[in-house]
């Protein structure tokens, strides 16, 4: 059995993910409401987009067909909280970047942080697990949850995510987000360099 894939690419021995065909519309039908909401700000603020409908993905392995068809690098966006539940962060990094919390606390001169739990991304980001995004912070109008930026992405062109679910993602201007989207929303985000 080893000899059948003896020199064939690695990325060939993974499952290929379905991706359409590129779009620049907001998908005829919504999931959720904060897909809903992703695309009429995007529109209120004339801020040009391209996505893909895919299968579910929900890991940064899941999306490397995503970043080939959008010629793009996905971020990774955590959701992550101090141990009292009473500090919440989004932080949105490079795709290939390992996380460490040590790293991540030490830069922001937190307490040790970890992930929240899934009910608390549920009621706060209005997403499930895989599909963490900035686009959350239309859903947070008490600022509870602070945005975070690892200094690598924003020196990125493109900026990929997903719209609020694992079956769309898309690739806007680095600096539409930074600098239309955040501000929209009335949140400020802190950049730090791990």
């Amino acid at each position: 059995m080893k000899c059948i894939f003896a020199g064939m690419p690695v990325n060939m021995l993974r499952k290929m993910l379905y991706v359409s065909e590129i779009q620049t519309k907001a998908p005829s039908r919504f999931q959720i409401r904060l897909q809903e909401l992703v695309y009429e700000a995007l529109g209120k603020l004339q801020i040009p987009f391209e996505r893909v409908d895919t299968d579910e993905a929900i890991t940064m392995e899941d999306c490397a067909d995503i970043d080939e068809k959008l010629d793009m690098r996905m971020v990774k966006t955590l959701f992550l909280c101090n141990r009292q539940r009473t500090q919440f962060y989004l932080f949105i990094t490079v795709g290939n970047k390992l996380f460490r919390s040590k790293d991540f606390s030490h830069a922001l001169g937190v307490a040790r942080v970890s992930f929240a739990p899934a009910e608390d991304m549920e009621t706060m980001l209005g997403t499930k697990i895989g599909a963490a995004t900035v686009f959350s912070s239309l859903l947070d109008e008490e600022n509870k949850v602070q945005i975070i930026f690892d200094k690598e992405v924003l020196s990125e062109e493109w900026y990929g995510c997903s719209d609020g679910t694992t079956t769309g993602y898309m690739k806007i201007r680095t600096e539409d987000i930074y600098r239309k989207f955040l501000p929209y929303t009335r949140h400020t985000a802190v950049v730090i360099e791990v």
